[in-house]
């Protein structure tokens, strides 16, 4: 079959043939790909020559033996966290941190139980999914296949991390920092829970006319302005002038936008960081204790996918926004590389169809 391996270096990405993966435990089953896409994490999770990709819609093939909740012939999210829904730590919902993963063949020793990390991911023909009882949910009918997509990862994420830890109620006001992907998705998730107040940062215009068409109410180039003034002075919410926003949501991981965040909450405000750090940040303690905050991150556990599934069932999420382009699976090489540029090809999410 065809898969999307990643080659150990920067870019060396190649779609080759690789074997078809079996079942090599009671619990696993075996689907072929119907969609998959591209996520800004994949070439950085991944070992020399495994197959990328951990989000995905698959058509169920086979099942192990062990396997009660899917049959050969359902179509089913792939959720990006594969758990057993049992162990101490599923048990306190942080099913990102599976301890039985680690015992499952395929999986890297001490690492979270991501596809395309531990073990071969979605980007290919077939994908062999472990713990598929607590790791899979049925397509309802009736919803396009690219929404459904949406459901493996990047809602989810933005949706846990952003708007659930960040405490998003009606009536309240979030600032949503960097529209990539990612915040982007955040400002789906938070018009559902109905606050009064979304306010788009960014540096690229296009980006915030994005966000703005997804239910911003304001947007802010913080390359052309001062964020904090601008809000101080347009920004209402029942007060004269608002005292800092009820939620800021980090989707950048850089130093600079959690140090923005910081300074945009007021007090009993949340900064909910979804982004991924890879540099140390100043937290500016001396000017937040007295605020009585809060900050949050961490690793999505996929705990939200039911809720938002019903979401999307009754119309309240439409995740196919997000969507901008299309490839089929021949042509993973040339969607990998628009997405590269997305600023340039005003990419956000792809989808990619198994044409094999």
């Amino acid at each position: 079959m065809k898969g999307l391996c990643y080659m150990g270096t920067k870019g060396d990405i190649r779609l080759q043939e690789i074997p078809k993966p079996k079942i090599l435990e009671p619990t696993d089953i075996i689907g072929k790909t119907v969609v998959t896409t591209i996520c800004g994490s994949d070439l950085h999770v991944s070992g020399r020559g495994v197959v990328l990709g951990h989000e995905g819609v698959v058509r169920v093939e086979e099942i192990g033996s062990a396997v009660k909740t899917v049959k050969p012939g359902d179509v089913v999210i792939v959720s990006c966290i594969s758990s057993c829904g049992s162990c101490y730590n599923c048990k306190r919902g942080q099913t990102a941190h599976c301890l039985k993963c680690k015992d499952y063949a395929g999986w890297s020793k001490g690492c979270a139980c991501i596809l395309g990390a531990a073990m071969d991911g979605t980007q290919a023909e077939y994908v062999r999914v472990p713990l598929a009882d607590s790791s899979v949910y049925k397509c309802p009918k009736g919803i396009p296949v690219e929404s459904l997509l949406m459901l493996s990862d990047i809602l989810p994420t933005s949706y846990e991390l952003g708007v659930l830890d960040g405490n998003v109620t009606e009536g309240s006001t979030v600032a949503v920092v960097g529209c990539g992907p990612i915040g982007l998705s955040a400002i789906l998730g938070a018009k559902s829970k109905n606050p009064k107040n979304i306010i788009a940062v960014d540096l690229d215009d296009s980006r915030l006319e994005v966000a703005k068409k997804l239910g911003a109410n304001y947007t802010v180039n913080s390359g052309k302005q001062d964020v904090k003034e601008f809000i101080s002075k347009n920004v209402k919410n029942g007060v004269d002038d608002l005292p800092g926003v009820d939620t800021a949501i980090e989707c950048c991981g850089l130093p600079v936008t959690l140090e923005l965040c910081e300074r945009l909450i007021g007090v009993g405000g949340t900064i909910a960081n979804v982004g991924v750090h890879v540099k140390p940040a100043t937290l500016f303690i001396d000017d937040l204790w007295i605020k009585n905050f809060k900050l949050t991150g961490g690793l999505v556990n996929t705990t939200s996918t039911s809720e938002l599934l019903e979401k999307v069932k009754k119309g309240l999420l439409d995740p196919s926004k997000l969507v901008t382009h299309r490839f089929q699976m021949k042509d993973f090489i040339k969607a990998y590389d628009v997405f590269s540029h997305a600023a340039k090809n005003k990419a956000i999410k792809m989808v990619i169809e198994n044409n094999y």
